[in-house]
């Protein structure tokens, strides 16, 4: 193979963000991380038994990946929390909104951050900016801070302040909402019946306040039928990359909810997925979960980059921007916390939840 053919692989790889079987690294999965070349790894419940573990799982996998890789974990607090069986559970963003005490929203962002670092993570995908509507509760129950657009923003930009305050990456998501979804998009694509002015006005309006502050948007799998495009999930929607860039305006990482999530799966199959996500503007996009999907997804795109010379000039234009992100934002790993300074964490947040529930209640 050619430098060209390789330099096209390894610009291919670093477009995907990939999840591991387990708490180890195996051989085969060091194999194909080696092939892929990610920008990151993500992990879950599943592979995370206790902080030393998880930073030589980190360890180990981000040595195949690009330099500078993104060590990603979803901490929200609340029910998504991947450290809660390990650490501690943490306040979720709705009860924390709900105090109105921007202190304690700061504290959040902190905690998590805090709790992030303390296993090797630097880049936690929160804070949710979804709009707390009714329609949506059944899904999303306390994962969204407010009913308002205003107590969204207000929640997200001091808890995206906290989280860089502790050297930690964050991610507003599920762009460009997902208030108004009745169904888990993990399973389906998620309908949603709000109109363009209804959008614009209150979902889109934190990812305007915040633009400028968050390093990653995460977009969902939902589709909107009373917008320009109608059927397609809003992950390969060229008209809502463009919303984002070019009237909110944003600048930073633009990244696919996870590829194997019905919500896409539904509507294409994954290798087709892969093509149109970036197609439709993504700068990344995330599969978290089986091997062979990961493999398919990077081949499915490579073939295209192959095939096409359209394609090719994006995906080293979105390849060369993604460097320079992870150049700018990613710093080494904070150092491993001493077993006392992890017993402080945890008295930490224990005492912030018992913080942010007399703060409910006054």
């Amino acid at each position: 193979m050619g430098s060209s053919g390789k330099s096209l692989r390894a610009d291919v790889g670093s477009l995907f963000i990939v999840g591991l079987e387990g708490v180890e690294l195996t051989g085969l999965e060091r194999n194909w991380l080696r092939l892929v070349g990610p920008s990151g790894v993500i992990l879950f419940r599943r592979n995370i038994e206790n902080a030393g573990q998880t930073r030589a799982l980190l360890d180990a996998a981000t040595a195949e990946c690009a330099p500078r890789a993104f060590r990603c974990v979803d901490v929200e607090g609340g029910t998504v929390n991947r450290l809660r069986d390990t650490l501690a559970p943490i306040a979720a963003a709705q009860e924390v909104a709900a105090t109105g005490v921007k202190k304690l929203m700061r504290r959040h962002g902190e905690l998590i951050a805090d709790a992030a670092r303390a296993f090797g993570f630097n880049t936690s995908f929160a804070p949710v900016l979804d709009l707390a509507l009714p329609d949506a509760w059944a899904v999303m129950t306390t994962r969204t801070p407010a009913a308002t657009p205003g107590g969204v923003a207000e929640y997200g930009r001091e808890v995206l302040a906290g989280m860089r305050k502790r050297g930690v990456l964050g991610c507003g998501k599920h762009y460009p909402g997902l208030g108004g979804g009745m169904v888990d998009s993990h399973l389906e694509t998620p309908v949603i019946g709000r109109g363009w002015k209804a959008l614009w006005a209150e979902d889109l309006a934190p990812y305007r306040e915040l633009r400028g502050e968050m390093p990653f948007v995460m977009v969902n799998h939902a589709a909107y039928p009373r917008t320009k495009d109608k059927k397609r999930p809003a992950s390969a929607s060229p008209f809502w990359t463009d919303v984002l860039r070019k009237k909110i305006k944003y600048k930073g990482i633009i990244l696919s909810d996870d590829l194997e999530m019905g919500g896409i799966l539904k509507f294409l199959p994954i290798e087709e997925a892969a093509v149109e996500v970036f197609r439709a503007g993504m700068d990344m996009a995330l599969v978290c979960h089986k091997a062979e999907l990961v493999i398919a997804a990077y081949e499915a795109v490579l073939s295209e980059a192959e095939r096409s010379a359209v394609f090719r000039r994006i995906i080293t234009s979105r390849a060369k921007f993604v460097a320079h992100e992870r150049a700018r934002l990613v710093r080494k790993p904070a150092k491993a916390l001493s077993a006392s300074e992890y017993k402080a964490l945890r008295g930490r947040i224990l005492a912030f939840n018992e913080d942010v529930a007399k703060g409910r209640q006054a």
